[in-house]
């Protein structure tokens, strides 16, 4: 009986053309790979620069409140508080803001449905919950006529017939916060306390 041959022959070895063809596979597997790993890497990149660049931008459109909050009251009866008056203007040199003013063609100290404004004057006290005040916005300390609050510009914003567009009248020893809403940027809180008694016209620091 002659010798049979194995059909796997344990001796035989890999020829130079199927170990090139398994040293390209592992080089293309690990090419895909590192081009996931950078193409993720840069995505992350490009967001993290966008969330700062998002940041700077919110911040230098903030505003802040230069000098005291000025209430012109109404001493008669119990006495109560008809307007409210502050200055404004940008926190850090930032991007103007439009400060339209709404309209109030009906007088209720409400800004009307039609009104073009993009800073949103809400008031919040105990009592009352107003979203949308009529407000007035005089530019002052050397700004030019526009209703644009600018760099190194101040404006005197005014909410008027504050005693109309509540439904119980702001009066003594009263709590009350006063939120502006700028296009962009953080929202600016104004809180103050009412006197014990209510005159004429009230400095509130």
């Amino acid at each position: 009986m002659g010798h049979r041959k194995c059909p796997f022959d344990p001796q035989r070895g890999i020829t130079g053309l199927e170990t090139a063809i398994i040293l390209i596979a592992f080089v293309v597997v690990a090419s895909v790979f590192a081009y996931t790993i950078l193409s993720a890497g840069m995505f992350s990149s490009q967001k993290s620069q966008q969330a700062v660049y998002s940041g700077l931008d919110e911040a230098q459109s903030s505003l802040e409140i230069r000098g005291g909050v000025i209430l012109i009251g109404d001493p008669t009866g119990d006495g109560t508080v008809t307007q409210v008056t502050f200055t404004l203007s940008n926190a850090l040199g930032g991007a103007p803001i439009d400060f339209t003013e709404p309209l109030d063609e009906d007088n209720d100290g409400l800004a009307d449905a039609n009104s073009k404004n993009r800073v949103v004057v809400s008031y919040t006290d105990k009592h009352n919950r107003q979203n949308n005040l009529h407000f007035q916005a005089v530019p002052c300390a050397n700004s030019n006529d526009n209703q644009l609050l600018e760099p190194g510009e101040q404006f005197q914003i005014t909410v008027t017939n504050l005693a109309d567009a509540l439904d119980t009248p702001l009066s003594t020893n009263t709590q009350f916060t006063l939120e502006l809403k700028p296009p962009t940027g953080p929202v600016i809180t104004l809180q103050r306390t009412t006197p014990p008694l209510i005159k004429r016209v009230m400095n509130l620091l």
